[in-house]
């Protein structure tokens, strides 16, 4: 069964909200749409290769979905939240990016 489409950027938009990259990383504060090496974290801010990785369900997508989606992905690029550099407290890695 696949989930609707869109739920999963619902989801990831929501933890962005919450994630605070003054504070220092965990599974409770983490950038979903940081890549890592070209990767995304899962549910819990969690790499592939690092111990404890779930491999997310994904849920059906449509062109029209991921365009809406990458337009707020440029506009996130645009205007990153306050306290947001590369290496800082929140963020995985150096070399990580959003």
């Amino acid at each position: 069964r696949m989930l609707p489409t869109g739920f999963f950027f619902f989801k990831q938009t929501t933890a962005y909200e919450m994630w605070d990259p003054a504070v220092t990383r965990s599974t409770m504060n983490f950038n979903p749409f940081e890549t890592y090496k070209g990767n995304s974290p899962d549910a819990s801010g969690i790499f592939p290769g690092e111990a404890f990785y779930k491999d997310p369900q994904r849920g059906e997508a449509s062109f029209s979905q991921m365009m809406i989606e990458r337009t707020e992905a440029e506009e996130r690029a645009a205007s990153p939240k306050a306290g947001f550099v590369k290496g800082c407290a929140g963020c995985t890695k150096p070399e990580g990016n959003m």
